[in-house]
């Protein structure tokens, strides 16, 4: 039988030596990065692949962008379009390929894009603009709304748009015939914790909304009810956290592929934090955390086959990979940093 095939797709910023999207041959069994190509675009911080695996989107300084995937896993740039605000922050395509979702975590505004049937980007279908003061501290860069992270729920029924200035995570009912959102509820995380992202279990039925400033995971159990209204039961607050440390600020986090662990990248603490998830009950608990030698981890990411950790490391321009020692509760080194300028995003892709 033939060996999966995966590739890693990294974006980057390009202010400097970067030219846009690097493209890695991924062995799952080693850890082993191989640089393949890069797709040139101006910083592509963050980046998805629709969920036929044809189409890559990414931010752009320019709006967003579409690439198509080929058979090597190679990209090839099919269309670009202006999102009508700010430059985006985060990208989230539904799974029929009818609309990508942008945030912007410069002008807090949340943006539906059309997708064309060739999977390339039309126009703009609707956009919203966040208002309200920011969870503040003195600090500008938290006066006001900024989304760092836009996802559907798993029935696609509702957009999560996390807002990091808010503090809030704004729940939008999706009509994908009218192109349009319409608020359908709010959650609110505790006092200045700076909502960050947020991720739902695979069976639907549990959200984790990480706090940037509070560090921490807040679980809810999540249904629709009889009145197809989107229901969030918070049931726990977990400390990403072992003890208090000063200027800690999480950053992304996710989920191994059979959903038991969480891992959480800290900035400034420059670790990775993991949390053992008990799939009936949805809850967490810290397992353990890892110094990860780099700086600023902005993504990280699991490998199928749950064994190794991807780091990328904005400000030490790499990208580490790790031995996960489950029992031990820490991850080890594994291989040499791959070199990479700036990256801020990663993203494993299976190859079909």
């Amino acid at each position: 039988m033939a060996k999966d095939k995966y590739v890693a797709y990294v974006g980057t910023y390009t202010h400097e030596n970067s030219l846009g999207i690097h493209v890695y041959d991924v062995d799952t069994q080693t850890g082993v990065f191989t640089e393949r190509s890069v797709a040139e675009i101006n910083n592509p911080s963050y980046l998805t692949v629709s969920h036929d695996g044809q189409t890559l989107y990414s931010i752009a300084d320019e709006g967003v962008a579409s690439f198509s995937i080929d058979e090597n896993g190679d990209l090839h740039k099919t269309s670009q379009q202006w999102i009508g605000g700010m430059r985006g922050d985060f990208v989230e395509v539904d799974s029929k390929n009818r609309y990508l979702f942008v945030g912007g975590y410069h002008d807090g505004r949340v943006t539906m894009m059309r997708l064309k049937a060739d999977g390339t980007i039309g126009d703009i279908a609707y956009g919203v603009f966040h208002k309200g003061a920011g969870i503040g501290f003195g600090d500008p860069h938290f006066d006001h709304a900024k989304v760092t992270c836009v996802r559907l729920t798993p029935d696609e029924k509702f957009l999560c748009a996390v807002d990091f200035g808010l503090n809030q995570v704004k729940v939008y009912r999706v009509d994908y015939e009218m192109g349009h959102l319409s608020m359908a509820d709010i959650i609110r995380p505790e006092l200045g914790g700076g909502a960050r992202e947020i991720r739902f279990s695979k069976d639907g039925k549990y959200a984790y909304v990480l706090t940037g400033l509070n560090n921490s995971v807040e679980v809810y159990a999540y249904h629709v009810d009889d009145r197809d209204e989107p229901v969030f039961e918070k049931i726990q607050t977990v400390s990403v956290l072992n003890k208090t440390y000063e200027a800690a600020a999480s950053m992304n986090m996710t989920f191994n592929e059979t959903e038991d662990y969480l891992f959480v990248a800290v900035d400034a603490l420059n670790a990775v934090t993991c949390l053992k998830r008990d799939a009936e009950t949805g809850m967490l608990s810290y397992d353990g955390m890892t110094f990860i030698s780099g700086e600023y981890p902005k993504s990280i990411a699991i490998l199928p086959g749950n064994e190794f950790l991807v780091v990328a490391n904005h400000d030490t321009n790499d990208l580490r990979t790790f031995k996960i020692h489950y029992k031990d509760h820490y991850c080890l080194l594994k291989n040499p940093p791959v070199k990479i300028n700036q990256p801020n995003r990663i993203h494993i892709h299976k190859m079909r």
